[in-house]
């Protein structure tokens, strides 16, 4: 934690991780999005799918904590408890939406997610308390990203490199 406010550095890699983002649309290709392997028999329309379902989630939970309203309710049934189910519901509830549709929403995401941190007060990004979501972390120090280059990227180049 410090004291000067972590929002402008936050925002700036998000509008990184977009420029990534965009790098990589470009380089699958919008034929290749519908053909399944980046993940298993996912292609990577439902990648983003799936991206989006979890993305959306923590951008309505930092909206509702900037506007100090209590934390939106999950948007799947109550009686999903684990990340494959839930993973599967997304998928079921994207599974007719167009490529262009899909990509669109992520590319708007960024900035939904950019908007909502810089409406949060300082304090809320910067104590370990602030957001009990993030289970002690505070939201400076959590990698907002790190879920896609961990466990998504390096799956997707290898697929790329398959399809080379």
């Amino acid at each position: 934690m410090t004291d000067a406010d972590p929002r402008p550095a936050l925002i700036a890699h998000i509008e990184a991780e977009r420029a990534w983002w965009a790098d990589l649309v470009d380089e699958i290709g919008e034929e290749r999005m519908t053909q399944p392997g980046p993940m298993g028999d996912w292609t990577f329309r439902d990648l983003v799918v799936h991206r989006l379902g979890w993305r959306d989630r923590t951008i309505g939970r930092l909206e509702a904590a900037a506007a100090g309203r209590d934390e939106p309710p999950v948007p799947w049934p109550a009686d999903l408890d684990d990340d494959d189910p839930i993973n599967g519901w997304f998928q079921a509830q994207g599974r007719d939406r167009s490529v262009r549709d899909v990509l669109a929403d992520a590319d708007r995401s960024y900035e939904r997610l950019a908007t909502a941190i810089a409406a949060l007060p300082v304090d809320m990004v910067t104590r370990a308390d602030a957001l009990p979501w993030l289970e002690g972390q505070a939201l400076e120090d959590v990698g907002l990203f790190g879920h896609v280059h961990d466990e998504h990227e390096p799956e997707i180049r290898a697929w790329l490199a398959r399809d080379a």
